[in-house]
């Protein structure tokens, strides 16, 4: 995989990211959004590669950490929550930590520029618009949430209003006067959230502008993006996790490979170009719903997706004796269970390639895998959260012994 000027100097320990990349967000000490504030983000790369180091000591070596050359605005989707002071005053940014009180934020540094703009704007029109926001505790009012994606190859954005009821007031109007300002909206979405809940979607989605998805590229295919849909926030960082995903796959056009929790497709259909057959298993309805358009759009044919609880998918092929050559698993950041890891190892391929977003969970799982027949060959941690304690990381294991479970 090639390296950016920015992974090489990572790698030499040279990193110098510009001066204001190490400067304190305005909104630090109330949002507690963002970990590292006030630190460089030199020392941020130095503090992920030593908390890896020592995580991943008892599986082996940790190669250099990937960082980015502009650590700044990375965000393409930018979620903000709503509200309203006693005073009247509409608010929108994020909940403080540990709390569901609403920090007012006008720009953030690790949001898309856009993005903020776009949402700063939806809070001037709910007053000409006289649309009021939802209240928690009474539930009361209309909008909870925006968010916006952005495509970070092809520029489309998605914008998503997550009302309390499928009705917007004059939602023609609205949406003419949020374009004049952001003719760059390709696609405006009411989405239905009636519930008492703490989960930002609702399951109903109606399209108001546009086709109601957008578009983007990824290594070198087009991906299409819905509401509710898996894609990373961060696809500068993402291309270079999905390259080295793929390297490590080590495919020669004969292999059969699972992509568990695939999402959309993205990982998987990079894998068809090189491999037999790939099969992709994923729970979320429209991000399967999306990833089969995926393949058409990308004219792959040797792919095919099954929404299914990938646990599950994986214990039943296992029960039929099927095998596989390659499983790329990319779980949520609580990780695998138990049973999808016994199944995987039952599957016996010579080469699992774990992507993870949480390196705790990361270590249990290869604690387990480790234990019935692989070995960790490298791994690859990525920041494609810069300020954040968060990090990906990209595992290679192989095969070594037969192992039965």
């Amino acid at each position: 995989m090639r390296q950016t000027s920015a992974q090489k100097g990572i790698t030499k320990g040279k990193f110098r990211p510009s001066k204001t990349a190490d400067g304190v967000c305005p909104y630090a000490k109330k949002c507690g959004g963002c970990d590292y504030q006030g630190i460089s983000y030199e020392e941020q790369l130095k503090k992920k590669q030593e908390y890896m180091k020592k995580l991943m000591q008892p599986f082996g070596k940790v190669a250099p950490i990937v960082g980015m050359e502009n650590p700044l605005h990375y965000r393409h989707k930018v979620h903000a929550v709503f509200d309203c002071t006693r005073q009247g005053k509409v608010v929108a940014g994020c909940y403080r930590k540990n709390t569901h009180e609403v920090v007012d934020i006008e720009s953030c540094m690790i949001e898309d520029g856009e993005a903020d703009r776009i949402i700063r704007d939806i809070k001037e029109l709910l007053r000409s618009f006289r649309i009021k926001t939802y209240d928690e505790d009474t539930g009361y009012g209309l909008l909870r949430h925006v968010m916006v994606r952005k495509g970070y190859h092809t520029g489309q954005i998605m914008v998503v209003l997550v009302l309390g009821s499928p009705i917007l007031p004059s939602k023609n109007n609205f949406v003419k006067a949020l374009r004049k300002n952001h003719p760059n909206i390709s696609t405006v979405v009411i989405n239905v959230n009636d519930r008492k809940t703490s989960m930002v979607l609702g399951e109903r989605n109606i399209t108001v502008y546009g086709k109601g998805f957008i578009e983007d590229e990824l290594c070198g295919m087009r991906f299409r993006i819905s509401p509710s849909s898996f894609y990373q926030v961060n696809p500068r960082q993402t291309e270079l996790l999905y390259r080295k995903a793929i390297e490590c796959a080590g495919l020669t056009g004969k292999e059969k490979v699972i992509d568990a929790y695939c999402g959309t497709g993205t990982i998987g259909l990079i894998a068809s170009r090189n491999a037999r057959e790939v099969l992709g298993v994923e729970l979320n309805k429209e991000s399967i719903h999306d990833a089969i358009i995926n393949a058409k759009l990308n004219g792959a044919g040797n792919i095919q997706f099954i929404c299914d609880d990938a646990g599950r998918f994986m214990v039943e092929m296992a029960q039929k004796g099927e095998k596989a050559d390659v499983v790329i698993m990319d779980p949520p950041r609580t990780g695998s269970d138990e049973a999808f890891l016994s199944s995987v190892v039952r599957l016996a391929p010579k080469t699992i390639v774990y992507v993870s977003c949480g390196p705790d969970t990361l270590a249990r799982d290869l604690k387990y895998l480790t234990k019935h027949g692989y070995q960790m060959k490298c791994c690859t941690p990525f920041d494609c959260f810069p300020y954040t304690e968060h990090i990906e990381t990209c595992a290679l294991l192989a095969k070594t012994s037969v192992s039965a479970v």
